[in-house]
């Protein structure tokens, strides 16, 4: 009888198994299906050595040293909508989709196909600032993306006037909480899977887990990072680019950086936790640092009209945060 009432329990966690796996397939969706919802003006693409890039260059062409916006693993330029629909007015602004992310999709063309690696990043970004004829300018970014800002400044120091450090990766750190879809594509077997499946729910538990306030996380928001993690690729990438983290292996061309820097950090943030913040404000003479106590990994993006003032001080040249020594 009790191996009878086994047997059962095994074929029912079967049965719900199966479902669950059917209810989680999501196919890769092709580009052409995403752009309506996802690229409406200003967005535009540009082709760099023929790789095809989402971005959205906003604000006066006259800007002497445009401010190039890089956004974080699993996210896109829409992150930093709620910053440049008021820095526009006065800053030529830059946003992009890096690639194997949003809608610029995996490396094609005439870059090596699967090299995710943070150098690699930060020299396609100038090989888009190239394309756009932009030769002085600022670069700031978001975890992944804040990572990519540091080696762009540190690669090309003599067209980079100012950095800004967002919850930025790039020291050795461990998170206090990983989100179960950043911990899943850690595992080779597991980040496989996930090319075929993706239940919605996890990239709302994602959300969720990095923001300081989860009541914030919209279904739209969901929707977007749903929806633009099934472009053609895209999850393929992601799993290439966890397995090329390179955490806190260059942190001396960090300390070696000379340039008026912001660093603005959540304090909630519990996957790159707030003394990374202090790591960088110490290795980076003169930098200024801004921590929001109630604001989690995303700040930006959380509450861009808390934050942004502090970012519009810096750009000005005033009232400078909690300066280094």
């Amino acid at each position: 009888m009790i191996a009878n009432l086994l047997l059962k329990i095994v074929g029912i966690l079967m049965m719900l198994t199966a479902l669950a796996v059917a209810m989680s397939r999501a196919p890769d969706r092709p580009v052409e299906t995403l752009v309506a919802r996802w690229a409406p003006p200003p967005s535009d693409f540009v082709e760099v050595k023929g790789q095809i890039v989402h971005l959205r260059d906003e604000g006066p062409r006259a800007d002497p040293a445009p401010l190039v916006l890089l956004h974080g693993t699993s996210s896109s330029l829409h992150t930093w909508e709620g910053w440049v629909r008021e820095l526009k007015r006065e800053h030529r602004v830059i946003t992009l989709d890096v690639p194997g992310f949003g809608l610029t999709g995996p490396f094609t063309g005439r870059h090596a196909p699967d090299d995710y690696r943070g150098d690699t990043l930060a020299r396609f970004v100038l090989d888009v600032l190239d394309q756009l004829g932009v030769q002085r300018f600022g670069v700031g970014g978001n975890s992944m993306g804040g990572e990519i800002a540091w080696r762009v400044a540190s690669l090309a120091p003599q067209r980079v006037q100012r950095l800004v450090l967002v919850d930025a990766s790039g020291t050795k750190f461990e998170p206090e909480s990983l989100p179960l879809g950043f911990w899943l594509v850690r595992i080779p077997v597991l980040n496989q899977l996930g090319q075929y499946l993706l239940p919605r729910a996890l990239v709302a538990q994602g959300l969720v887990n990095t923001y300081g306030h989860p009541e914030r996380v919209t279904a739209e928001l969901v929707d977007r990072y749903y929806e633009l993690a099934l472009r053609d690729g895209n999850r393929r990438a992601l799993g290439l680019r966890a397995q090329q983290l390179e955490r806190g292996d260059h942190v001396d061309r960090i300390a070696a950086l000379r340039l008026p820097t912001l660093i603005i950090w959540g304090g909630r943030d519990r996957l790159i936790p707030p003394p990374v913040a202090e790591e960088f404000h110490r290795m980076i003479p003169g930098s200024q640092l801004k921590i929001y106590p109630d604001l989690g990994h995303l700040p930006h993006e959380e509450d861009p009209a808390a934050t942004l003032p502090e970012l519009q001080r810096f750009l000005a040249g005033t009232a400078p945060a909690t300066a280094a020594p």
